[in-house]
């Protein structure tokens, strides 16, 4: 007798139905309701079951059971007024590619300072020494008030 070798295929799930549900997370779903609610008034109730937070960072600090909000941890969103705006959202693939080469500080050095220094220099407001004999409220700055004010907020520095 000949014997006919065939090679066959399942269409059925491998695992037969069997799950590993503990790789399903389930952040803060366990309980009723009313344990929610019981949890939120009191957190020490059920320490053994964390409450994930997903992420999100505290607005305050809790000292002595107290929670006291931190005004600087709030965010705040700034969003610019578009009234009036002609330009749309959208970039068309077409456009052509800008090519720039790379900011460094002599270009910084010459877009700030130099337009100053060139009519200064014109002009002859300069002193023996090179420096100028009307300074800018910029250039008047000592180096360590300039090397705080570069580190305020908002300074785009970093």
């Amino acid at each position: 007798m000949f014997h006919i070798i065939t090679r066959g295929i399942s269409t059925t799930a491998s695992l037969s139905g069997k799950r590993n549900f503990r790789k399903f997370l389930l952040y803060n779903k366990r309980g009723t309701r009313i344990f929610k609610q019981q949890r939120a008034a009191n957190p020490n109730l059920y320490a053994d079951i964390p409450i994930d937070k997903r992420g999100v960072r505290d607005t305050g600090v809790t000292i002595d059971g107290k929670f006291i909000e931190i005004k600087e941890r709030i965010p705040e969103l700034v969003v610019p007024n578009l009234e009036g705006c002609k330009l749309k959202p959208y970039v068309s693939y077409k456009a052509p590619d800008v090519v720039q080469s790379e900011f460094t500080s002599q270009d910084l050095f010459n877009s700030v300072y130099a337009q100053k220094i060139i009519s200064d220099w014109k002009s002859g407001k300069l002193n023996d020494d090179g420096s100028p004999a009307e300074p800018s409220k910029e250039e008047a700055l000592s180096a360590e008030d300039a090397w705080i004010r570069a580190r305020k907020t908002g300074s785009d520095i970093f």
